[in-house]
């Protein structure tokens, strides 16, 4: 497989392994859903870097596959992106994956063609909505009202993208959090860590995806 690379960050926007698989590993299983949401009716995901939507993509196949009567009918999905993709290298990252056909070519057809705005509220589908925030997130998350029920960390590893893994972030994620949010990432780093214990999370090393010895998960404080 072509792994498609960010030009800004010299990195991979996903395993070369299985991209998918990792989304599950790392954030859907990293944040113990779908069991997270049961019982919920309204559910919010909020995401540090979009990239190509895979992650977003592997969520909304849980939510689609998930039990009409446990899963939340309202499922809102926020997003912070400092450097959009157009649709066709999102199509062309993703398009492989023939279990996300249906559900990619829903993304494409509402995702931005105009990428130098800011804020998108886009209607995915029924009881779906995506927000895609296009920004340097450490300006554009201190805005944000929401209630977010868990994270997904990603974005470039901190040594590729250090100005991600900031103070602002992890002090933005502590207000924004609903009791007992969690957060998963698929890096370990001491950085990420400290800076997610500093704000009231309690932070677990557990099994990488892959070849990756450790990831990071965790809930917050009540």
């Amino acid at each position: 497989m072509d792994v498609p690379r960010s030009k800004e960050f010299h990195d991979v926007y996903f395993s070369a392994e299985d991209g998918l698989a990792e989304s599950r590993h790392v954030f859907l299983a990293g944040n113990n859903l779908p069991d997270a949401w049961i019982g919920k009716d309204r559910f919010v995901i909020c995401e540090s870097g979009f990239g190509t939507g895979l992650n977003f993509l592997a969520a909304l196949k849980l939510w689609l596959e998930s039990d009409v009567d446990k899963r939340p009918s309202d499922l809102h999905f926020i997003s912070f992106e400092k450097y959009p993709l157009d649709k066709d290298f999102i199509e062309k990252s993703l398009c492989h994956w023939s279990e996300l056909g249906d559900i990619l070519v829903k993304l494409l057809a509402i995702y931005p063609v105009d990428l130098s705005g800011n804020i998108y509220e886009l209607a995915v589908m029924d009881g779906v909505r995506l927000t895609l925030i296009f920004g340097d997130i450490n300006d554009e998350m201190p805005k944000l009202d929401s209630k977010v029920d868990c994270w997904f960390l990603d974005g470039f590893k901190p040594s590729s993208n250090p100005d991600m893994w900031s103070d602002i972030v992890f002090k933005n994620m502590a207000r924004l959090s609903a009791n007992g949010a969690s957060f998963a990432t698929f890096t370990a780093a001491g950085k990420v860590r400290r800076g997610l214990e500093a704000v009231g999370f309690k932070v677990h090393k557990i099994k990488g995806f892959g070849h990756k010895r450790e990831m990071c998960v965790g809930i917050i404080n009540p």
